[in-house]
């Protein structure tokens, strides 16, 4: 029989995933406003490939905001494996596939991204729920067409 602790456990495991899901959500359909507060406000992003290394919330929404404004995308996260470290905090690692549509110079041809890697993330409870505290974006593959 599982007790309290089991069942908060499982609450918040579901909480992070939620917030991993409005992440995507918000981010592809470029609701800035709503995407800032996934993250705490002194979170720290990470993407080597895309040379992104950021701490704050309005810095994070700033540059991401600018790389992504004309960009189609479309983000899946898959097979989370979500640990609860403390009352507060967690651990996640998500397999994620991406689809970004770079928009043609000059009317041309559109280039595009299709993504294969991981999220590897920690998530902190505030007093808004849970917010992802650091994010970093490692792809293991990149087909560009």
């Amino acid at each position: 029989m599982a007790d309290n602790d089991d069942v908060q456990r499982l609450v918040d495991i579901e909480a992070i995933k939620q917030l991993k899901a409005r992440y995507f959500r918000f981010m592809d359909q470029k609701r800035w406003d709503e995407w800032a507060m996934v993250f705490t406000d002194d979170v720290h992003m990470v993407v080597p490939e895309g040379e992104v290394d950021t701490t704050g919330r309005d810095e994070v929404v700033a540059n991401l905001r600018v790389i992504l404004q004309e960009v189609v995308t479309v983000h899946h996260g898959h097979m989370p494996e979500i640990e609860i470290t403390g009352p507060d905090t967690a651990t996640g690692t998500w397999a994620m596939e991406d689809n970004l549509e770079f928009p043609g110079a000059d009317g041309g041809a559109s280039l595009r991204l299709h993504g294969f890697g991981h999220y590897t993330e920690t998530y902190r409870r505030t007093d808004d729920g849970w917010q992802i505290a650091t994010l970093r974006l490692d792809r293991l593959r990149v087909d560009i067409s």
